[in-house]
């Protein structure tokens, strides 16, 4: 069990993305040949064999749309990897952080009530990754400002999960 709540993205903006994704391109659904991508809505990696799509997506912008933020110059879209149809979502048991390795680099990018950046720090995922990771959202939240943290990944950019204070969800 984690002490914060990785969300995965949610299931109407799913729909939507399935459909074009925030860039206002068509998704192209393929097959997966290998395992790994991270996918963002149940949170897990891709097995072989399932159908799934690289989509642009705007995670910042679809926070502002429900709380009214206006995130400005912030607002970023980049690409996550989805499955290509609707999937159950995070497994009830799942332990962890998701997309989590020991010595992976990851950003912790913290945003206020507004959607503007208010923070950040470097994570290098240590063995222990539940206590990095726990230890690091603490931190941020610690800063009554932060409404919001987006955990990415360094190498790429991309954006890994979202999480919001107290548990709070979708």
């Amino acid at each position: 069990m984690t002490t914060y709540t990785a969300l995965p993205i949610g299931s109407s903006t799913l729909e939507e993305l399935r459909t074009a994704d925030d860039a206002g391109r068509p998704c192209v659904p393929y097959t997966a040949t290998e395992s790994g991508a991270p996918l963002r809505c149940c949170l897990r990696g891709a097995e072989a064999g399932e159908r799934i799509a690289l989509v642009s997506y705007a995670p910042l912008r679809r926070w502002a749309a429900e709380t009214w933020a206006r995130p400005g110059a912030y607002d970023e879209q980049g690409p996550v990897f989805i499955h290509a149809e609707e999937c159950e979502g995070p497994a009830e048991d799942r332990s962890g952080y998701p997309f989590s390795r020991a010595g992976a680099l990851r950003t912790v990018r913290r945003y206020d009530a507004e959607g503007r950046i208010v923070g950040g720090r470097l994570l290098e995922i240590p063995a222990d990754e539940k206590r990095g990771f726990d230890a690091a959202l603490a931190e941020a939240f610690a800063d009554p400002e932060v409404a919001l943290v987006h955990v990415r990944a360094v190498e790429y950019g991309c954006f890994h999960f979202e999480v919001r204070p107290n548990g709070a969800g979708r």
